[in-house]
């Protein structure tokens, strides 16, 4: 799912929310039962996680919410929180080493990843692509080649 007009990040968003899209999509090509949506942005307001997942849920349907250690520590500041947890279980994405991330409250179903570290954030990969240096190895290679097909990331 790609923000369309992430609230929290205002004014520190790079790329454009089609150009984001871009770049999921080219990730998740070729992923049986992965696939980009462009659900937030096309519904042209903030994105609030709560309204997402009650656009997605259908009868028999059960959603995930995937996310990093550090966007769960945020999650007491989202809006609709009470109504977030009723909808998903919460899987927590920790890095081996990392302190450990606890869900935002109770009641809420939670499982958890712990993949290997890679001490490399998205911020390091703009300032790699802005140096010119290259990231081929640290995303997939229809990454890199979005990336360069539209131009993202360059100081030019």
């Amino acid at each position: 799912m790609v923000a369309g007009d992430p609230w929290q990040k205002r004014g520190q968003v790079v790329a454009s929310a089609r150009d984001r899209l871009a770049l999921v999509e080219a990730a998740t090509e070729g992923i049986d039962g992965v696939e980009a949506s462009a659900l937030e942005i096309e519904r042209g307001e903030p994105s609030v996680t709560a309204d997402t997942l009650e656009a997605l849920a259908v009868h028999d349907r059960e959603l995930f919410l995937v996310l990093g250690a550090d966007a769960v520590r945020n999650m007491p500041t989202w809006r609709r929180l009470e109504e977030t947890s009723e909808l998903t279980t919460l899987v927590i994405v920790e890095r081996a080493g990392d302190a450990h991330a606890e869900a935002p409250g109770p009641g809420w179903k939670v499982e958890r990843v712990v993949i290997p570290r890679l001490d490399i954030a998205s911020t390091d990969l703009r300032e790699r692509l802005a140096e010119g240096r290259p990231i081929d190895g640290l995303v997939p290679p229809a990454v890199v080649r979005a990336i360069a097909d539209r131009g993202l990331y360059t100081r030019e």
